[in-house]
């Protein structure tokens, strides 16, 4: 990592809140402390703070650069970079170098730590590189959007379908040295967009930039792309390749709630079967004609286009936004309706139910009659559900919500069942 001197300034700030989990269940730590400094003078420790029954540190404000220089390609550096050591009792200290803070955005920290019964590992220490539109990185390698479907063994899903996780290799799809990780679909789409795009630009903006990320991944899964070379991975963190992800990286809240909100989706031209591999390069230091450039999309968004016309702009009128049919892993698909008070029937037991499985482990999340009626209680569960995990607290169960829910009572679920 290049290590230059912060240019935040005095008055303009960025939010972070650092969530730390065990790596043995993913089970949340309280009482870690997270100790906070630039990343240029990391022995001046900035803040200190600890971690809640949910693993989750307050919200702290720290210096950043002022919005501007997230406007406009080139210097200075549009973000400020911290470094944070992770301890808790019980597991192996964690430093991460180059935490990235936006201003006006609220950065989250994913961090693992092992329990030191887990016996001796490699270092689970993050280096969080520059930002691709700040850094040098290779640029893509242009290939086909539409791959064929001809050969024998080409395509082996018969239909579009989102994933529960997929495999990142982190390099060049011919380094074999480089390590694999199993990386939640949602979560891998929130790291490249956060790794590709400022949380700073129009929603609009950011929108048709997670519609070209998603899109792109969906195509490598249906595809096979990798599987059908020979290789054990469904896509790398290569620039070159495909997109940039980074171990260990944090997210931002904006891009997340994005991610949320359109994960299902993808892109299509008419007749066309699989997701189109919507490839795009930044447009200033890369050109890449009948792609979408990043910097013009930030341009476009600011003159008011919506997610769909920034898409057309570059790719074509005949590009068209597509649902998956199926979310791999999810007991039961979105009812279709937001359940609010008042609302009845197996959809809200369902709920209930999996909220009570989900407070066994986040117990602050009050525990329920799983009755089918959602009253005041189900409400309360909801909302201290929404406050932890990120999500507007409305107390009302919505699409994000939704799935939300769905992913965490997996996730719990299947850890209780191999422990």
């Amino acid at each position: 990592m290049k290590i230059r001197k912060c240019d935040a300034v005095p008055g303009s700030q960025g939010l972070l809140q650092v969530n730390v989990v065990s790596a043995a269940n993913h089970f949340p730590i309280s009482q870690a402390t997270v100790s906070i400094a630039e990343t240029e003078e990391p022995d001046q420790t900035l803040e200190e703070v600890g971690t809640n029954a949910s693993g989750q540190t307050p919200e702290i404000s720290l210096p950043a650069p002022p919005l501007e220089y997230s406007m406009e390609p080139g210097e200075p550096r549009p973000y400020s970079e911290y470094t944070l050591r992770v301890t808790a009792p019980g597991f192996e200290p964690v430093l991460i170098t180059g935490t990235e803070i936006l201003p006006d955005v609220l950065a989250l920290q994913p961090v693992q730590l092992r329990p030191l019964d887990m016996g001796p590992s490699p270092s689970d220490d993050v280096l969080i590189p520059d930002h691709t539109l700040y850094g040098e990185y290779p640029p893509k390698i242009a290939e086909p959007e539409i791959k064929p479907v001809g050969e024998s063994g080409e395509i082996v899903l018969s239909r579009v379908v989102v994933p529960e996780t997929i495999v990142v290799h982190d390099g060049a799809p011919t380094n074999s040295s480089a390590p694999n990780y199993y990386v939640p679909y949602k979560d891998y789409i929130k790291n490249v967009a956060s790794s590709e795009i400022y949380a700073t630009w129009p929603q609009s903006t950011i929108t048709a930039n997670v519609l070209a990320i998603l899109s792109f991944t969906m195509n490598r899964i249906y595809t096979e792309w990798y599987r059908n070379r020979g290789y054990n991975f469904t896509i790398t963190s290569s620039t070159a390749y495909d997109h940039k992800w980074i171990y260990g990286r944090n997210v931002f809240e904006q891009i997340s709630q994005v991610v949320d909100d359109i994960f299902t989706n993808y892109l299509s031209r008419p007749d066309v079967k699989q997701p189109i591999l919507t490839q795009y390069c930044d447009g200033k230091r890369v050109s890449c004609p009948n792609w979408l450039s990043q910097w013009g999309s930030k341009a476009l968004g600011d003159k008011g286009y919506s997610p769909i016309e920034i898409l057309r702009n570059y790719y074509g009128n005949n590009m068209y936004i597509n649902t998956a049919e199926i979310v791999s892993g999810i007991p039961s698909s979105w009812p279709g309706q937001d359940l609010t008070r008042g609302s009845r029937g197996d959809a809200v037991r369902q709920l209930q139910e999996q909220l009570n499985a989900i407070a066994s482990v986040y117990t602050a999340i009050p525990s329920l009659a799983a009755d089918g009626i959602f009253g005041p209680a189900t409400e309360a569960s909801v909302r201290e559900f929404q406050s932890i995990f990120g999500l507007p607290e409305s107390g009302v169960v919505d699409y994000r919500t939704w799935y939300k829910v769905s992913e965490l009572y997996v996730a719990i679920t299947r850890m209780a069942e191999l422990s």
